[in-house]
């Protein structure tokens, strides 16, 4: 696997295709690119502690939007690293970019982006990242 491809991703993860991902076209359905998504997403969410602190706090993310760009099809059998970092803070949202990158073909499959907001789960509504939160973001990705 090409590490350069990864550089600069806080999170990487490493997914197999499965079976049951491909459709009728006899590549990996879209779908799943999305998961992939979601899969690191929510790990970065675990090492920051956000899905705790949503627990105890009552504020915690929300997905507010997603996209994907496709390079390459993926097809079973492959196994795929997918990384996400968090490349521009607001007040009440981030924007995490994601990559998919396929050990078969060792090539970027596909790239992403999501807007994650900050909600208050229990008004109903979106607040502000908490200032702890913003830190813990800051220090993972290195960034002033």
């Amino acid at each position: 696997m090409d590490s350069n491809l990864l550089e600069g991703y806080s999170v990487v993860i490493e997914i197999p295709v499965a079976w049951g991902e491909m459709d009728s076209f006899q590549h990996v359905n879209n779908v799943a690119y999305f998961r992939y998504f979601e899969s690191v997403r929510i790990l970065y969410s675990e090492k920051l502690g956000l899905h705790k602190e949503k627990d105890e706090t009552g504020i915690g993310p929300i997905l507010g939007s997603t996209s994907c760009k496709y390079r390459l099809p993926l097809t079973y059998p492959d196994t795929v690293s997918v990384g996400t970092k968090i490349t521009d803070i607001a007040a009440d949202r981030f924007t995490m970019k994601y990559v998919i990158v396929s050990h078969k073909h060792q090539k970027i499959a596909a790239e992403g982006d999501g807007v994650v907001v900050m909600y208050d789960y229990r008004a109903g509504k979106k607040t502000a990242i908490p200032e702890e939160m913003r830190k813990r973001i800051l220090a993972m990705e290195k960034m002033r």
